[in-house]
């Protein structure tokens, strides 16, 4: 780039910038972008030894997150927090970019987000761009290499044209997607919505949806976990140094529930591992508790302290990397006597699965709601992914409350009962299931202080008293920087946007909620009598909620506030009265509702072939509706989880849902819990040897290995047998791929995940099978994964090889022999030989062999010109 006044130079010369390493941010990568940095003028401060961040002389934090235990403070400081992205856009336009659409915060639903709109009414093009913008994206009135996504009604448009022409990759999504995702405050897939043939103009509403995967409920799922998770590798011995407890001071409250052996072994992890123990709630940097009472945990809060429960505990101890105990609602302590409001009600579930349903049912309890499995009459609430199943349907017939699960979530974050007709609560996208937006809403941090521990702390000690005062002062401070509430809700419909978020009022840009025909697209693309999404206008309301408009005279407007407050207070009873009348049958029966009345006369029916005289019927999450109460039965108690399995390969449960849901609690009730790839376990089963991505990151973990006739043993004989006497043997694939799997187990174990660790290895984007089983299988074995692609920059750095002492280390990159591949492999080469590295462009095999074996080796047959030769 020409650069003849030498501007360049002076980009960052203004900056002082310090770097938060995670997961999404590498030490190699936070190298290359401080040198960046240095090189136009800024400069970089680094982190204590304890890992804290010196905030004093910084103008910028580069992290990928805010799970930090300075960005409270940093708020408070107005210190601003961006992703790594900043930077690399900065250097691009060779200037300073703006902050907003690169703020990590999950709450900016759209920070990554760069929106052009196509043939949309202006009305409606303006009321998106703003509710976007204020959401973290950004507006491109152009097309170019950045746009992500096009808002259009049809390809039809030169904009999508010109996409399609140069390939670009850009998602073209109908204003319904905005649409959806601004009423929930949550971003949801965009699939549905993309054109030239979007799902939600040709599927029926009750077409089934997958239930999707709940990736911000890992290891959040309850508030009161009854064991402590093993280690990512599966061996405690085996374990490596974790380096979340340095310099830290934990103190563990009385009112844990855990064993004095298990509380032995949480304290001996912390020791080992750098931290401390106390038990002076002025000493402690964290204190950890089940319930939000106590002088002791109102001394914590007073004070600042980090105050976490055990799952949060356990959560740092599995992941070794700092996450905020407000940042997931069940990580906090849980109300002991629940949420006022809660204590009556009888909440079911629907639509929901896996960790996602045993979150739900966790968070109803610690909200002191009564949690049920089936669907009975005396439900009050009905909270569910989709508006479409036999509970939905039962909940319609006996008037019972239906909504998500936002709710219940914000409800508990909010510490109070808030009311279901705010519009977001009700609404169900037509082809989404709101499961894969579930976790990810923060606890209110103002509201638990009111509640839980008003006023101000206690006298501290004279030599604490400064830093707590500091503290307080900072803390306090972030309240006022912070929003409490999402910052999609700021612009969600129905609610009083703050002034500097408020970009669609009614003068301005009534975005009504619009169906299929109001939005340009031909009537004959859905089906007669539907409506894409629900046809109700929509408002934003500039003054309260509630608020009647000032249309009549002032004597009008006095009779009709007279007229209102006494139709309010009447409002409860006429609603009891609406829904007993419902239920209430003209016969007298116990059941209401054209439903009930169908239920019984089926049962009359059925007793002439059946002996059992009740009826009941399945949903679609295998929960019984039951027509009649059945008896109360005691409820047996569950089986402690005494081994986590992973299967793959596993044929017995093909085809047959309802098989393998009822071996599972089998399995269950014999203390073997199948777990999902990606969760810690202990055994990983399987038929024969095979180089899938479940069983190599599994075996990188140090699992055991064991036939899946181990299984069948457990489910046929209803015991479990010892799993040492069924250890995979399979020697033709051993002979096949030259190893001996027993002795790969036992590397795993002592590489503890570590087999390539800080190895890079580069991929490049057109790989068959993709980059994402690559990527699972390379950072399980912690090597530093990077696809490598066509516009790809240098990403190794530059070094003088007489300054090398060891010498040229290797540097691999994943390749086909196909034309397109063929030519990245000089400038990938190149780029290693400058870094002094030792460029080895390989077939895949090499990695599979590598994590196969457990063991790192290189052989001349892997090099693509050879493999493909």
């Amino acid at each position: 780039m020409a650069d003849p006044d030498g501007s360049a130079g002076r980009l960052f010369s203004s900056c002082v910038f310090t770097f938060f390493p995670s997961k999404e941010l590498s030490q190699s990568l936070i190298s290359e972008l401080s040198q960046s940095v240095v090189k136009y003028g800024g400069s970089v401060i680094q982190p204590k030894r304890d890992d804290s961040l010196v905030l004093n002389a910084v103008t910028h934090i580069i992290s990928n997150t805010i799970d930090f235990p300075e960005y409270n403070e940093a708020s408070a400081m107005m210190i601003p927090v961006v992703k790594s992205d900043w930077i690399a856009a900065s250097l691009a336009k060779n200037k300073q970019v703006q902050i907003r659409p690169y703020s990590p915060d999950p709450r900016m639903i759209f920070s990554d987000v760069v929106l052009s709109c196509a043939d949309i009414p202006s009305r409606d093009k303006d009321a998106i761009i703003g509710a976007t913008m204020a959401m973290g994206g950004v507006d491109s009135e152009n097309i170019t290499r950045l746009v992500t996504h096009i808002c259009a009604l049809s390809m039809d448009h030169p904009k999508c044209q010109t996409v399609i022409e140069k390939k670009l990759k850009c998602k073209i999504v109908l204003p319904h997607w905005f649409d959806d995702c601004f009423k929930l405050g949550k971003r949801i897939d965009e699939g549905p919505y993309l054109l030239p043939d979007p799902e939600i103009l040709r599927a029926r509403p009750e077409d089934d949806i997958a239930v999707p995967t709940s990736q911000h409920l890992q290891g959040a799922t309850s508030a009161c976990p009854d064991y402590l998770p093993p280690p990512g590798n599966g061996s405690v011995a085996g374990r490596p140094k974790l380096n979340v407890f340095r310099g830290r001071k934990i103190m563990l409250c009385g009112d844990l529930s855990i064993s004095d052996r298990l509380k032995g072994i949480v304290q001996g992890l912390i020791l080992e591992n750098g931290g401390d123990m106390t038990d002076e709630v002025d000493e402690c940097d964290w204190f950890i508790c089940q319930y939000r009472e106590g002088s002791q945990y109102v001394h914590a809060s007073h004070e600042r302290k980090v105050v976490g429960n055990l799952s949060w505990l356990y959560h740092l101890i599995v992941h070794d990397e700092w996450t905020s105990p407000m940042r997931r609602l069940l990580h906090y302590p849980t109300p002991k006597n629940g949420i006022p409001g809660f204590k009556d009600l009888r909440i079911t579930v629907s639509n929901y699965g896996g960790e996602a349903r045993i979150y739900l049912e966790n968070l109803i309890n610690a909200s002191g709601a009564t949690y049920t499995k089936t669907m009975k009459a005396d439900n009050t609430h009905l909270i569910t992914a989709r508006d479409n199943s036999e509970k939905c349907e039962a909940a319609r017939d006996w008037n019972i409350d239906m909504i998500n699960h936002l709710w219940i979530e914000e409800s508990y974050a909010k510490c109070e009962l808030l009311s279901i007709s705010t519009s977001k609560y009700t609404h169900f996208p037509p082809r989404t299931n709101l499961g894969e937006v579930i976790g990810q809403t923060f606890l209110d941090e103002t509201k638990l202080k009111e509640l839980y521990f008003p006023g101000g702390p206690k006298q501290p000690a004279p030599a604490a008293a400064a830093a707590a005062k500091r503290k307080r002062k900072i803390l306090d401070v972030t309240q006022e920087n912070l929003s409490s509430d999402d910052p999609a809700e700021e612009v969600a419909i129905s609610r009083q946007a703050r002034k500097e978020f408020d970009v669609m009022k009614d003068n301005d840009a009534d975005y009504a909620e619009k169906t299929t025909e109001d939005f340009g697209v031909s009537a004959a693309k859905r089906r007669a009598g539907q409506l894409t999404t629900p046809a109700r206008a929509r408002h934003i309301r500039v003054g309260k909620e509630n608020e009647t408009p000032s249309t009549v005279s002032s004597t009008g407007r006095s009779a009709k506030s007279s007229a209102l407050r006494r139709l309010s207070d009447l409002k409860s009873d006429i609603q009891l009265y609406e829904k007993e009348k419902k239920r209430i049958p003209k016969d007298g029966g116990p059941w209401g509702g054209k439903r009930a009345a169908d239920l019984i006369d089926r049962e009359h029916l059925n007793r002439r072939s059946v002996s059992s005289p009740a009826s009941a019927r399945e949903d679609d999450d295998g929960a019984a509706i039951m027509s009649k109460r059945p008896a109360k039965k005691a409820r047996p108690a569950v089986k402690e989880v005494e081994m986590r399995v992973i299967l793959t390969g596993f044929k017995r449960w093909v085809n047959d849902k309802h098989k393998e849901d009822a071996d599972r609690k089998k399995l269950r009730g014999l203390g073997v819990a199948v777990v999902t790839d990606g969760q810690p376990c202990d055994y990983l089963v399987a038929p024969q040897m095979v180089r899938t991505v479940k069983f190599l990151r599994n075996l990188s973990k140090g699992a055991v290995v064991l036939s899946s006739t181990w299984i069948e043993k457990c489910l046929d004989e209803g015991e479990v047998p010892p799993p040492e006497d069924y250890l995979l043997v399979d020697k033709e694939n051993e002979k096949k791929f030259g190893l001996k799997l027993q002795t790969s187990v036992n590397r795993a174990a002592k590489n503890g995940g570590k087999l390539l660790w800080n190895i890079p290895i580069y991929c490049t984007a057109s790989i068959k099978n993709g980059t994402d089983s690559y990527k699972a299988i390379a950072e399980a074995n912690g090597a530093i994964f990077l696809v490598y692609a066509a516009r790809s920059g240098t990403t190794i750095k530059p070094t003088n090889p007489e300054e090398d002492e060891v010498g040229p280390e290797p540097v691999y990159l994943l390749s086909t022999a196909s034309p397109e591949e063929k030519k990245l492999w000089k400038r990938f080469e190149d780029m290693a030989r400058q870094g002094n590295m030792e460029p080895r462009v390989v077939a895949s095999d090499w990695l599979l062999d590598v994590v196969m074996k457990q063991e790192l080796s290189f052989d001349e047959k892997y090099l693509v010109t050879n493999f493909f030769g």
